[in-house]
């Protein structure tokens, strides 16, 4: 539906989904993909997800009426980091931070995306699954845990995986886990932070990353983006 058939009812009800705020056996693992892959992550197309697609579009257009629309929200009184924009989407129980001059977009497979504009392996990605586990300490021990995810879900058989630090927090009750990790290809390196979780019926993936060669110098910025990601009650 273009967007300027909608009405404004319509788009209060989306904007109160999904907000984009300016400063201020369910766990099946697929086969193995890389988050290296160049083609992957430049992936901009989801014929899967095209709701998700349009109704970020749509909150992208008209981001600017949200101060004037909607009251506080308790969701919004943390300040946000010089630099960054917040993602809140209260319809699927999540939200974290990303660089303000970053920009959205599809990533197949994911619920929500933002980019580098110049450099499309700098990303950051959220998608989740069903699940009827009620907290991520369900699965195990975190080091089971994250080694399990590393090198069975986001190492290709071409890759060496390399672990290079792993964090629990716990914030209003809900615990996360966090990984720091290498992947090393006979052509292409990359690192990255994975943040998951568990509520909601939902396990949530959070990955963020950059080109190995670009890590040293932007690893402090992404790990302000894996350590923000927080669940929602919804």
């Amino acid at each position: 539906m273009a967007g300027s058939s909608l009405s404004l009812s319509s788009v209060l009800t989306t904007l109160s989904n999904k907000l984009l705020v300016p400063h201020s056996n369910e766990l099946t693992r697929p086969a193995a993909v890389s988050l290296c892959n160049p083609i992957a992550c430049s992936r901009e197309t989801n014929v899967n997800d095209g709701s998700n697609c349009k109704r970020r579009l749509l909150l992208l257009g008209i981001g600017g009426l949200t101060s004037n629309l909607f009251p506080a929200s308790p969701l919004f009184a943390e300040e946000v980091p010089k630099n960054y924009r917040a993602f809140v989407d209260s319809e699927d129980g999540y939200s974290y931070y990303y660089p303000s001059d970053w920009i959205d977009f599809d990533f197949l497979g994911h619920d929500s995306a933002f980019k580098d504009r110049y450099r499309q392996l700098q990303n950051v990605r959220v998608r989740f699954i069903p699940t009827d586990k009620k907290d991520i300490h369900d699965l195990g021990p975190m080091e089971e845990v994250i080694y399990n995810v590393v090198t069975h879900r986001y190492t290709a058989p071409n890759q060496r995986a390399n672990i290079l630090d792993m964090q629990e927090r716990t914030v209003d009750g809900k615990n996360y886990y966090t990984v720091e990790f290498a992947l090393t290809s006979p052509n292409f390196a990359c690192n990255s932070f994975a943040t998951i979780a568990i509520g909601n019926g939902r396990y949530y993936t959070l990955i963020v990353g950059a080109n190995e060669r670009r890590w040293k110098k932007f690893r402090n910025m992404l790990k302000v983006i894996a350590d923000s990601f927080k669940m929602l009650d919804i």
